[in-house]
């Protein structure tokens, strides 16, 4: 019996690509669509975000909490807070506690230093949905070595308040401890999904 080869092939390609394409996932829910204002907003928000950085940092507790909507809230292992001045008592009472634990091998307290990776940025209207990637690196090593320490991902739920971008709410995964990672699903996908659900509530 002769074998046709490119047939062969052809068919076993085209089984090979409905298989994939069985176990592909749905497109996410919602497809990217930028206003003409979308990299002003974008950048307002990556500001925003810095600074909300270098004030945990180098604790400058009004700056922090000045990145919050007057109602904001921020959820963290610890717990979930509301409100700039609660914030602030949460904050400060936490990073005390992890100075304790951060130290170098001469018992200075160690500096943290907290970085942003990629950023997925969703805006509609006065409302924006983020979600980024963060590593936490920290001298607390042999020799005073600068280190990655902790890492997971900040989910983002933000307001535009008089002009300028606060956030409504603050999510802090840490995909090192069980129950406070992101678990298997994109979380861009969450991200959609959950602006699809304001947008629909609204």
């Amino acid at each position: 019996m002769r074998i046709n080869t490119a047939r062969t092939i052809r068919g076993a390609a085209l089984a090979a690509a409905l298989l994939l394409g069985a176990a592909a996932p749905a497109a996410i829910s919602a497809e990217p669509t930028y206003g003409p204002r979308y990299a002003e907003d974008r950048a307002e928000i990556e500001d925003l975000m810095a600074r909300y950085l270098f004030a945990i940092d180098y604790f400058d507790w009004d700056a922090y909490v000045a990145t919050f909507a007057e109602d904001g809230e921020l959820e963290f292992a610890n717990g979930t807070t509301k409100g700039r001045e609660a914030i602030r008592k949460t904050v400060m009472s936490f990073t005390e506690s992890i100075g304790k634990y951060y130290h170098t091998e001469d018992g200075k307290p160690a500096k943290l230093r907290h970085v942003v990776l990629q950023s997925s940025i969703r805006v509609e209207g006065d409302r924006a949905w983020a979600r980024t990637q963060w590593v936490e690196m920290a001298n607390h090593g042999p020799g005073d070595t600068m280190k990655m320490g902790t890492y997971g991902i900040y989910e983002d739920e933000l307001t535009r308040v008089d002009g300028h971008w606060l956030f409504a709410k603050r999510r802090v995964l840490n995909e090192f401890i069980p129950k406070r990672n992101s678990g298997p699903k994109n979380p861009v996908r969450d991200m959609d999904e959950k602006a699809e659900a304001w947008l629909a509530a609204h």
